[in-house]
């Protein structure tokens, strides 16, 4: 942050330092960034609870009384950006969110593993630093249990419906032997700079680690799930349903999307975005050369083997080959690469089950391998430009390397910022680039968009306007045209995470709406790479300051078009 004649920068800067130390003391991982392993995970007590919603409303004070005094531009937009960031944070707390701590798609259990998956293991410390955490895990497990345990006594917890799934991503954990297991995929590779006699006795220390301390932990995690949780889980899946459910409701509809919407709004756009969608998906029926109706076509695309993976294998050197041909043709749409390479692996087996199609993060591009006759061909490269490249694993790695930017811009993930330039680079990027090479894919891009067009109206619907599973899960199938594991998978994260959803098409449509105001305004001086390169550089942002940014691009180009001709007029005139 500037600091030049703008000693409230300074004062800015010591709020975000000593913000971005709580916040990370209290992480075990956070989706896009990374967090050092931990020996010693956190403490999830009420009185630790307590200082947490503290701290956050004390740094909310903090922050606004800085609005009194004179902040650099970049300290306004910085400001900005930090207090969305803790104002979630405060929320979450007030909510009690710790209650329920776990969705379809995210768990604490599963974020102990992919801390440990995640980690560079690079020095024999790590290894050790990795035991220590194994054999916190019993504890950390325990209280996150008597959180949930308060969230049964008051009303607050996860659907019913969602349950068996979810268990049975302890369970299998548990099928498998400690080597099996992600708590000890780093062991079987301790590097040859490390001294055998130590390695082996990081082995050694590792397997029993788990054995002791990490299956107790999850076998007792599961009882407490089947016989406790589970059957004393609501049956109701509406957010509205939850205690002081529809504030509860709107503040994660604020903190997911970064726009003033109401609920209402949301639902009204999505109806008629998913009629656009779904216009273009028959369009691309058309293009194929099918004459029949919708509902035939989706007949013929499961029946023909043409259009699925024939192993894993298959899949993962499928998605591959679609990651070079995008990358052959970055540099005609962004003047700045990021320097990190990222993996492409397939999903662990103990979570696949319940996963979505694939994901992206800085250094790794995961895929669902799982059930292969529910992955089409067709949907792999939307699903690459999404959550590889120039999706998340390339947007990522750009935020993390931006030195600019200090660490709660850089390391850290916006869910609507994120996704809305993912679901930018495959609706807008992908078509320009040339990847959709056949109807099949096109439709299976317009397949995607019509289902994030469809969560704006289904989240809402199951959220605020009392729909059924059933009714949302037909909705969606009638109108996406997906296979069905994948509805029901989408559908389970929909229930489980209010709110998550809104903000994918929501922040597209803020994208658009400035590409098309700067190709408006610029006219031949607009450079698509600037634009990109603009938005990039921001980071995880709200998306009022994605808009702001770009508008401030527009003036200082057309700024510096403007000075030049009032310097030629002044020469003339000197010279008259």
């Amino acid at each position: 942050m500037p600091t030049v004649d703008f000693p409230a920068d300074r004062t800015l800067t010591d709020i975000a330092a000593r913000e971005w130390s709580f916040r990370r003391q209290h992480m075990v991982r956070e989706l896009g960034a990374h967090v050092p392993l931990k020996s010693a995970l956190p403490k999830l007590d009420p009185a630790s609870q307590a200082e947490k919603l503290a701290f956050w409303t004390a740094i909310i004070g903090e922050l606004d009384v800085l609005n009194g005094h004179a902040l650099s531009p970049t300290g306004r937009e910085d400001q900005l950006v930090l207090r969305q960031q803790v104002e979630a944070l405060r929320l979450s707390q007030l909510y009690r969110d710790y209650e329920r701590p776990f969705n379809a798609f995210t768990s604490f259990w599963d974020d102990t593993a992919a801390s440990i998956r995640e980690e560079s293991f690079d020095h024999e410390h790590k290894y050790r630093d990795a035991i220590h955490m194994m054999y916190d895990l019993p504890r950390y497990f325990d209280e996150a249990t008597a959180n949930m345990k308060r969230g049964l006594e008051r009303g607050f917890s996860q659907p019913k419906i969602i349950m068996p799934a979810v268990i049975r991503t302890i369970e299998a954990v548990l099928t498998q032997t400690p080597e099996q297991t992600d708590y000890f995929r780093p062991f079987h590779t301790i590097p040859r700079t490390v001294p055998i006699e130590v390695r082996r006795e990081l082995v050694q220390k590792a397997r029993t680690a788990i054995s002791e301390a990490v299956m107790p932990a999850y076998g007792r995690l599961l009882t407490f799930m089947r016989d406790v949780y589970a059957p004393n889980a609501m049956t109701k899946i509406a957010a509205a349903e939850l205690p002081d459910g529809p504030a509860y409701y709107r503040a994660k509809v604020r903190e997911f999307t970064t726009l003033e919407m109401s609920p209402d709004e949301i639902y009204r756009l999505g109806l008629a975005e998913v009629e656009s969608c779904n216009a273009h998906m028959l369009a691309t029926v058309r293009e194929s050369g099918f004459d029949g109706l919708l509902a035939e076509f989706l007949v013929f695309l499961k029946s023909e083997q043409q259009f699925y993976p024939t192993s894993p294998q298959d899949l993962l050197m499928r998605a591959a080959w679609i990651t070079k041909r995008v990358e052959a043709k970055l540099d005609r749409f962004f003047d700045v690469l990021p320097r990190r390479r990222f993996a492409i692996e397939a999903v662990p087996d103990n979570i696949a089950p319940n996963y979505p199609m694939g994901t992206g993060a800085p250094g790794l591009y995961l895929l669902n391998t799982f059930d292969l006759a529910s992955r089409p061909l067709y949907l792999l490269p939307v699903l690459t430009l999404h959550e590889a490249v120039p999706g998340h694993c390339f947007q990522m790695s750009l935020a993390a390397e931006n030195l600019s930017r200090p660490p709660f811009r850089a390391q850290t993930y916006g869910i609507a910022y994120g996704n809305a330039w993912a679901l930018y680079c495959e609706k807008r990027l992908g078509v320009e680039m040339g990847i959709y090479e056949t109807p099949y894919e096109l439709f299976g891009m317009w397949s995607l968009l019509t289902l994030r067009a469809v969560r704006m109206v289904v989240d809402v619907g199951v959220h605020a306007k009392g729909w059924s599973y059933d009714r949302a899960r037909d909705y969606m199938a009638e109108k996406t045209g997906l296979p069905m594991p994948v509805i029901e998978a989408e559908l389970t994260r929909y229930i489980s995470w209010p709110g998550q959803a809104l903000g994918y098409y929501l922040g597209m449509m803020t994208i658009e709406r400035a590409r098309e105001k700067s190709e408006r305004m610029l006219g031949q001086a607009f450079d698509i790479s600037a634009f990109h390169d603009r938005i990039l550089a921001l980071g995880p942002v709200p998306m009022t300051v994605v808009e702001d940014s770009i508008d401030r691009m527009i003036t200082e180009h057309l700024d510096s078009q403007a000075k030049p001709e009032a310097q030629k007029t002044e020469d003339i005139s000197c010279r008259q």
